[in-house]
């Protein structure tokens, strides 16, 4: 990530929660994130996490690198894309209520959703958040959300387009489950869980370009994505 970074000196990293894994004590924070990322941190690179690991305890929430301020879930805005922050391990009512009130105001070119627990999934060990997909899902489509990065699956996955939402799964960033992609799966695009893998993103006007990159430093899946709400609308 930071040889990356020296060449392409992104200005913050978004974390699919099971951030510390394990014991949450002080000297595991200072262990297992400041000490792992401290190259980064010292170049003023920004971590937000998600609080929805099935191994994340709430306390989380508290600690000034992982900006959450305190909060469960959250939202904030970079440039032309507005960021959501979700609990995914507790999506109740209140969540979804606020979830869709700050949806419906928002008046973002890009929407970008991050949780946990994946809507769609190839993995054997877990796969498709089904029961948490038929909440979420009607309200990223009303509302136009144009991306959704989950974990939990340790591997890496692009899931084909999903009523006009793009899913990924970037969860081999600290742990790999090899082989656990399961084959010919209707839902998989690209995937790579074979070695640890890391997300790089760009957007540029109405295009946002991604690059997955491999523990090895090799590209192992690229591309573009078309923001066609957006693209519409400067043509009406």
């Amino acid at each position: 990530m930071l040889r990356y970074w020296q060449s392409f000196p992104f200005e913050f990293a978004l974390m699919m929660g099971d951030n510390l894994y394990g014991t949450e004590k002080a000297e595991d924070y200072k262990r297992k994130f400041e000490d792992a990322y401290r190259p980064l941190l010292d170049n003023k690179v920004k971590f937000y996490a998600t609080l929805g690991g099935n191994h994340d305890e709430s306390s989380e929430r508290f600690y000034a690198n992982f900006n959450m301020n305190g909060e469960e879930y959250y939202n904030f805005r970079k440039g032309p894309v507005s960021f959501y922050s979700l609990n995914s391990n507790y999506m109740d009512k209140k969540q979804l209520a606020w979830l869709e009130e700050k949806l419906k105001a928002d008046t973002s070119g890009w929407k970008v959703v991050f949780f946990h627990h994946p809507p769609y999934s190839s993995g054997g060990k877990h796969g498709s958040s089904t029961g948490l997909r038929e909440v979420v899902e009607p309200l990223f489509v009303k509302y136009g959300v144009n991306v959704v990065l989950a974990g939990h699956e340790h591997f890496y996955e692009r899931i084909k387009p999903q009523k006009g939402v793009y899913y990924f799964i970037s969860g081999a960033g600290g742990k790999l489950r090899e082989g656990d992609v399961k084959e010919n799966s209707p839902l998989m695009e690209k995937a790579f869980d074979t070695d640890l893998s890391f997300m790089l993103w760009e957007v540029t006007g109405d295009e946002a370009h991604f690059q997955v990159v491999s523990r090895a430093g090799e590209t192992v899946d690229s591309g573009v994505i078309t923001n066609l709400r957006k693209k519409a609308a400067a043509s009406n």
